[in-house]
């Protein structure tokens, strides 16, 4: 199935406890189904001191899963994803508005 979400898309977290907050893609797991969005499902990892590296608790951003996420669309709204062809390429484009993504 092609990938309504990617890396560098501005989106809105639906549910959880970040409900209501925005963050950019930052790297996306299609087999998982899951994304890390920057800023956003930050927990906390303790970090054993190394020569190179400082120790201590690191906060970290981490996987949340993808139908917990919605587009933003150039009006600054969430969006669903579909997809239609548009001179013999297959493309994304915003529900609300009907542009491409």
């Amino acid at each position: 199935m092609a990938a309504k979400l990617r890396k560098g898309d501005k989106v809105l977290v639906l549910s959880g406890k970040d409900k209501g907050r925005e963050g950019e893609i930052t790297s996306v797991n299609p087999q998982a189904g899951k994304a890390v969005v920057d800023g956003v499902n930050i927990s906390i990892r303790h970090v054993k001191q190394t020569q190179n590296t400082q120790g201590g608790r690191v906060p970290t951003a981490t996987p949340i899963d993808l139908s917990n996420l919605a587009l933003i669309d150039t009006n600054g709204k969430p969006t669903r994803i579909g997809f239609r062809m548009e001179d013999g390429k297959k493309v994304r484009f915003a529900k609300t508005t009907g542009e491409t993504v």
